[in-house]
């Protein structure tokens, strides 16, 4: 009998006492590195080939050029955080929504603290509703890929 068949003992030698913080870590870690990666291609390619002062004065010139894709960045963040959220761990509904939804709300926290001198109301509405939208479409293709 190994130390595994034991009531209580973890199912693998990695799941000790702190394998559910560590694997909340991997997960936040995998978000942050795919929101970084998202968010420097917008500002790269977006920002400098697309954006003018013209195309940014009108409100579906600013939802489409900005608003989207900070909803799929948020998006793609969302999706690697659960992605790499490992089983057991995933199955606890709290647990894997805090890994999932951390990074995204921290990142919209740091960009509203950042910013808050200069926000317009449109900006602040549009940008929670940015997260919420990205947030539920990126659990929502993390939970789809799961079935």
């Amino acid at each position: 009998m190994t130390r595994y068949d034991y009531p209580g003992a973890p199912a693998r030698r990695g799941d000790g006492g702190g394998a559910p913080v560590f694997a909340i870590v991997r997960a936040w870690a995998a978000g942050i590195v795919m929101l970084l990666i998202t968010e420097y291609l917008q500002a790269t390619l977006v920002y400098d080939h697309l954006v003018s002062d013209e195309k940014l004065e009108t409100f579906l010139g600013r939802l489409l050029l900005i608003h989207l894709p900070n909803a799929t960045c948020i998006a793609v963040a969302a999706w690697a955080a659960g992605r790499a959220h490992r089983d057991p761990f995933r199955d606890a509904m709290a647990q894997h929504l805090t890994a999932v939804l951390t990074v995204p709300v921290a990142a919209q926290a740091l960009n509203l603290s950042l910013q808050w001198e200069d926000l317009a109301a449109e900006g602040l509405l549009m940008s929670n509703a940015v997260l919420v939208v990205g947030c539920v479409t990126g659990y929502a293709v993390e939970r789809l890929q799961e079935d």
